[in-house]
């Protein structure tokens, strides 16, 4: 494909990253009424409407941010409230909608994985080459937040998952890492290791998934 311009970067990348963090909140609040809790929908957040979902830093600035910065977009949405005390069963429950979130984003992958594919039948250009562009940042971005939000460091929806499947005090004894979740995440990015950690199941996922369509 020919060199890109960094409008066209931009265009290409912003579908994916809005859709990939609005679907996967709006996953969140959607189970967690599947199980009880209507917070979310009385909020009018199951919804993948991006302007009901926008967090000014995780969706605008920091997205803005890392494409000045030359790197990938990157970025989060306003988290979708959950009342776990009207879940059905808590514990469990807290485990299935926090699960909900990286499964969403496994499906949009899925999603694009497959429009890849659409679009090498089309052969049309004005469509497909588009399309082909986009597609591969769709699969990216939307494996970098399923493997991500997998590690089991509260309060990403890994460490809500170990909470609730671990046994009674250890999951308490677990939970208390929670304040200190972000400054773990700071320290695993700022060494390096975050990058250690995700990067080769991230390209596995992502080489496998676009493996598959291209049967």
């Amino acid at each position: 494909m020919d060199e890109i311009t960094t409008i066209q970067k931009f265009a290409i990348w912003v579908l994916p990253v809005l859709f990939g963090i609005t679907v996967h909140e709006a996953a969140h609040g959607w189970v967690a009424s599947l199980l009880g809790d209507n917070t979310a929908r009385k909020l009018g957040r199951l919804t993948v409407n991006p302007i009901k979902h926008i967090d000014p830093i995780g969706t605008l600035l920091v997205p803005g941010l890392t494409f000045a910065l030359g790197g990938i977009m990157f970025g989060w949405a306003k988290p979708v409230p959950v009342n776990f005390g009207k879940l059905r069963n808590p514990k469990r429950d807290m485990a299935l909608v926090a699960l909900a979130g990286p499964l969403s984003n496994l499906g949009m992958a899925i999603v694009w994985a497959l429009l890849a594919k659409v679009a090498v039948i089309i052969a049309y250009d004005p469509i497909s080459v588009p399309l082909m562009y986009m597609c591969g940042p769709g699969v990216f971005f939307n494996m970098v937040l399923m493997v991500l939000n997998l590690l089991p460091i509260p309060p990403l929806d890994g460490g809500r998952i170990m909470t609730g499947i671990l046994p009674g005090k250890y999951a308490m004894y677990f939970s208390r890492i929670e304040p200190y979740g972000l400054l773990i995440l700071v320290l695993l990015i700022t060494t390096g290791l975050l990058g250690d950690i995700i990067g080769s199941p991230i390209h596995l996922a992502y080489r496998a998934l676009m493996d598959l369509v291209s049967l």
